[in-house]
């Protein structure tokens, strides 16, 4: 008696291909649910120490009509809506918000250029510099607040009442 006949099964009862067939299948559910890995998220808090993050947030090119009156409403808010990645992830407080200058790049006769106050009248369009805190933890791969890694670069979109925008991470650090 042969072991794989003519028409490729083993011993003449168990065609070979849905032998493998259910070999991967069953690969496949003992890799499910019996070998599951980690579990949770890599970017949770856990219960260790948690300490208070500062972050410096870096708005540019913002259209407002009243610039000033954004400013201090941000000066007076205590806190403030975050949301990461397109996820709400809590709020952080606004310990301090400053408006930037507007320069602008003037080419001189010798051919250097210079970065000048900008000279235009009120232009609707405001750069501003967030420094804001929250409960979170430094961990060796960066900072982690509500959940969501935050390093420089990160986008943070800013959501109140009278605004939503986003601004970029320009440095974090844990407060002394």
């Amino acid at each position: 008696m042969k072991i794989v006949d003519s028409k490729g099964r083993l011993f003449g009862k168990v065609n070979i291909l849905d032998l493998g067939a259910i070999a991967v299948i069953i690969l496949v559910l003992i890799g499910i649910f019996v070998v599951p890995g980690p579990k949770g998220s890599i970017a949770q808090v856990g219960a260790g120490n948690t300490d208070t993050i500062e972050l410096n947030l870096l708005v540019r090119g913002l259209s407002v009509k009243d610039p000033d009156s954004l400013l201090k409403q941000f000066n007076q808010q205590a806190n403030i809506n975050i949301i990461v990645r397109n996820e709400p992830a809590g709020q952080l407080t606004v310990e301090s918000a400053e408006r930037l200058k507007n320069y602008v790049i003037v080419p001189q006769p010798d051919g250097s250029v210079k970065a000048l106050l900008d000279p235009r009248p009120e232009t609707f369009s405001l750069d501003m510099m967030l420094l804001l805190t929250g409960k979170g933890q430094m961990t060796d791969d960066g900072a982690i607040l509500a959940n969501q890694k935050i390093k420089i670069g990160t986008v943070l979109e800013l959501d109140g009442t009278n605004y939503n925008f986003r601004g970029s991470v320009i440095g974090v650090n844990k407060k002394q």
